[in-house]
């Protein structure tokens, strides 16, 4: 494998961001009046406007060929074919197979794939279906009302994302909620206003070993006995999304309530598996295939489409561009949707854990910066909160604003207000504000020359910053899946690029192992293991407040 850097595109677009320094996208659009068009592209409903950014048709082409010389089509293709790109777990990456509705049959090692993935979706659809017309009853006779999802990670942010986003689809029939922190608070919390003989819990993990999951099931389980005073309600108030049947019927579910899949699904890449059941049980199985087919739609694209008009393949280039040429860290997402409130705190699942590596294919130290730290929120809240640091701060963030055209839920003309406060902040990103402008306004305003100098620097807006914009219709089921999955290929193309494997995460397993003697320190006699001074000194004094003996 060439080193990176070795590239020649590589070569080039270092060579080409030098004379990039001092480009300025407010004269290349004063020079350029078709460049909104030459500079966004659709896919559905999608409109991804990159016109502001700091390329010109040279970087464009410059980072295509980056993609090129890095394999990307080739990846891409091994990725969808089931071959085990997932080298540090030898596995198979096929999320995409979950949401495939119709193609030539998919065999990997002889199983056929879209097959088993039929079989899950079929039981899924029955179980929700019983839910709904209210077959399906607890164990006192009662129809099922609130459904909690136990998990953490992928288990957790990617079906609560998406309940969030899509509740205006919510059946009345049905309430669902998250459980995930360790923090016994959280679980505590949910179930005081829940009614045990109504309630369906479904324990979402892979292995039937995760500590927060199991640790919150099992107190769960101990809440529901503690009013039902039967062993066998167990049976009719959980289900679990597993493939470890013996830990589930040991936990007291029946195994005829577990729904599998696969390790071709990472946990950041799960919520189009069983993982979703939460998500169909909310808004209807109908909905959960067009969120599929969203996402399949937004597969093809990736799949079929030129490289230099592929929205998941634009979208990382730009990173790529910015974090590796123009030394940025960090990476804004700000919806302009509150339905989309738990889209960022999803997207730092997925960019961070999958591309926050340093090590490459090669089993080699990477000399470049690898995944973005990714952050924001919703607006207009994060205007009132740091858009300060995005306008005027010393650091130069690219950013992704996300808006609907159409709101679901209109009152009065908010949804005017919020569109225009969406397309005017990317406007003041661009344009900015000079000094002599700002001086001109407050002296106009009264203030005398001096003031006006002595203030004006503290308002100037230096302007050619840049963000993309992705415009959408409305957000229903299948806009949804396209927006998901594009991030999720805008991710993969970025893993490719800088040389990763971008779906293992050996990195969340060290402080795990290191937890259970830290654990046992906490109460036992004697401490535990060895331990830095920081770490003993903490448990000393946690002892200490606890009345425990130091």
């Amino acid at each position: 494998m060439t080193p990176l850097k070795h590239l020649p595109a590589w070569k080039a677009l270092t060579a080409h961001h030098k004379s990039m320094r001092h480009f300025d996208m407010r004269n290349a659009f004063r020079e350029d009046a078709q460049r909104f068009n030459r500079l966004s592209l659709r896919c559905g409903n999608l409109l991804l406007d990159y016109s502001k950014n700091r390329v010109t048709a040279e970087t464009m082409e410059l980072l295509k060929q980056l993609a090129v010389e890095s394999g990307l089509p080739e990846y891409r293709d091994a990725m969808m074919r089931g071959e085990r790109i997932n080298f540090t777990e030898n596995r198979a990456v096929l999320h995409t197979a979950l949401r495939a509705p119709s193609r030539p049959p998919l065999r990997v090692e002889g199983v056929d794939i879209e097959a088993e993935v039929a079989k899950v979706l079929g039981r899924m659809q029955r179980f929700v279906e019983s839910i709904h017309n209210g077959s399906w009853l607890g164990y006192t006779g009662r129809p099922i009302r609130d459904v909690v999802n136990i998990g953490i990670g992928g288990s957790d942010l990617g079906p609560a994302m998406v309940c969030a986003a899509l509740d205006h689809y919510a059946l009345e029939s049905i309430r669902v909620h998250f459980v995930s922190n360790l923090d016994p608070a959280h679980l505590a919390i949910t179930l005081k206003s829940l009614d045990p003989e109504t309630t369906l819990f479904i324990v979402a993990s892979k292995t039937f070993t995760t500590l927060e999951t199991l640790a919150n099931a099992n107190s769960a389980k101990a809440w529901l006995l503690s009013a039902l005073h039967a062993p066998a309600a167990v049976s009719r108030h959980f289900v679990a999304l597993s493939t470890n049947a013996p830990a589930v019927q040991a936990f007291g579910i029946d195994p005829d309530n577990m729904f599998i899949f696969w390790d071709w699904v990472g946990g950041r890449y799960s919520l189009w598996s069983a993982i979703g059941l939460s998500i169909a049980l909310l808004i209807g199985w109908g909905n959960f295939q067009a969120l599929l087919a969203g996402a399949h739609a937004m597969d093809i694209h990736f799949r079929e489409a030129p490289l230099d008009a592929n929205m998941p393949v634009i979208l990382g280039m730009l990173g790529i561009w910015y974090g590796n040429f123009w030394g940025t860290d960090t990476y804004g997402i700000f919806p302009y949707d509150q339905r989309l409130r738990l889209l960022v705190p999803f997207l730092q699942q997925l960019d961070m854990e999958s591309n926050g590596k340093n090590v490459n294919r090669d089993n080699k130290q990477v000399n470049y910066n690898t995944g973005p730290i990714v952050w924001g929120a919703p607006g207009t809240n994060g205007q009132h909160a740091f858009f300060e640091l995005v306008h005027q701060g010393t650091r130069l963030i690219p950013t992704d604003f996300l808006v609907a055209a159409v709101n679901p839920t209109p009152l009065a003309d908010q949804h005017e207000w919020l569109l225009a406060n969406c397309l005017a902040q990317t406007e003041a990103l661009l344009k900015g504000k000079s000094r002599a402008v700002i001086e001109a306004e407050l002296i106009a305003q009264g203030m005398s020359r001096e003031a006006a100098r002595a203030l004006a620097p503290h308002k100037v807006f230096p302007g050619n910053r840049p963000s993309n914009t992705l415009l959408y219709q409305k957000l229903d089921p299948h806009t949804l899946g396209m927006l998901i999955a594009l991030y999720e290929h805008k991710v993969f193309v970025q893993g490719v690029i800088w040389q990763i494997n971008s779906f293992d995460q050996w990195g969340v397993e060290l402080g795990k192992q290191l937890a259970p003697p830290i654990r046992a320190a906490l109460s036992s006699v004697r401490v535990i293991g060895e331990h830095d001074g920081s770490t003993l000194g903490l448990i000393a004094d946690i002892r200490r407040r606890r009345g425990l003996s130091t």
